[in-house]
C-alpha cells in the first residue's frame, strides 16, 4: 500500500451509494447505547473512512442510542498502524469505565483494517465481551482459511487467500465468530493470490452496494437489534 486510498478514491467516487427506504426504526434490549469504531486507510483524512459513510449512516438511523468514533491516528504511508490499535482500545476501555453497558462494533479499512485486527489481543474480559462485531474490509492481516473470511458478497471465492501482511497474525481464534473479514475478489491487498498491492477492487469497496447492505445487517444483527 504505497499511494493513498483516499487521493485514488477522489478520481472514482461517483454519487453514493443509494440508501434503502427505511422501515420502522429498531431497538436493542442489549445494546441500548453503542459506538461504531471506524479506523480509516491510508491517506484518508483523519475522519470517518469512506468505507463506512453510508453503511453507518444507515445503522444510526435504524437503531437509536448509537455513535461513530474515528480512531486517531496518522494513517501515514509507513503502514505503522500501532497507534490506531492503541487509540482503539483506550476508547473501549475508558467508555466503559463509565457505562459498563456500552457495546462497540469495531470497522477498519485497509491499514485501519489491519490496526484493528492488531487490536483485538489487546481487548480481554469486559472490553472483549462489549465489542459484539469486527467488519472489517481490504485487510493486509487477512489469513487464509478462516471461518470469518467472506467476499463482498458474502461468499467463499476470498476465504482461502492471504493478504500482503498475513504473516502479522490475522484475526486471533476467538474472535473469528463475531468478525467479517472482508476481502474484495482481486484485492491486491488482502488477496495476493489474485491481485498485489492497491489494485481497483481494493478501492470498491466505499460503492459496492454488497458491501455496505452486508456491513449495515451485521452490524444491526451482532448490536441485538429486532
Amino acid at each position: 500500500m504505497f499511494i493513498s486510498i483516499s487521493t485514488v478514491l477522489l478520481c472514482l467516487l461517483g454519487p453514493a451509494v443509494a440508501s434503502p427506504v427505511l422501515v420502522d426504526r429498531a431497538v436493542s434490549s442489549t445494546c441500548p447505547k453503542y459506538t461504531l469504531i471506524n479506523t480509516r486507510g491510508t491517506g484518508e483524512r483523519q475522519g470517518e473512512s469512506s468505507g463506512f459513510t453510508t453503511m453507518n449512516a444507515r445503522i444510526l438511523a435504524q437503531l437509536p442510542g448509537g455513535d461513530i468514533y474515528n480512531t486517531v491516528y496518522a494513517a501515514g504511508f509507513n503502514q505503522d498502524s500501532s497507534a490506531a490499535g492503541a487509540d482503539i482500545v483506550k476508547k473501549i476501555n475508558s467508555t466503559l469505565q463509565t457505562d459498563p453497558a456500552h457495546c462497540f462494533i469495531l470497522q477498519g479499512y485497509s491499514q485501519g483494517a489491519a490496526g484493528t485486527t492488531n487490536a483485538l489481543s489487546k481487548l480481554t474480559g469486559a472490553s472483549f465481551n462489549a465489542v459484539k462485531g469486527v467488519f472489517l474490509i481490504g485487510n493486509p492481516e487477512h489469513r487464509s482459511g478462516l471461518a470469518c473470511n467472506v467476499d463482498t458478497k458474502g461468499g467463499t471465492t476470498t476465504k482461502n487467500v492471504n493478504g500482503l501482511s498475513y504473516k502479522l497474525g490475522g484475526i486471533p481464534a476467538n474472535w473469528v465468530n463475531k468478525t467479517l473479514d472482508v476481502c474484495n475478489y482481486g484485492d491486491g491487498v488482502c488477496d495476493t493470490a489474485h491481485g498485489y498491492g492497491i489494485t481497483v477492487q481494493h478501492l470498491a469497496y466505499p460503492r459496492d452496494a454488497s458491501t455496505q447492505n452486508q456491513g449495515t445487517a451485521f452490524a444491526l444483527k451482532q448490536l441485538g437489534a429486532a
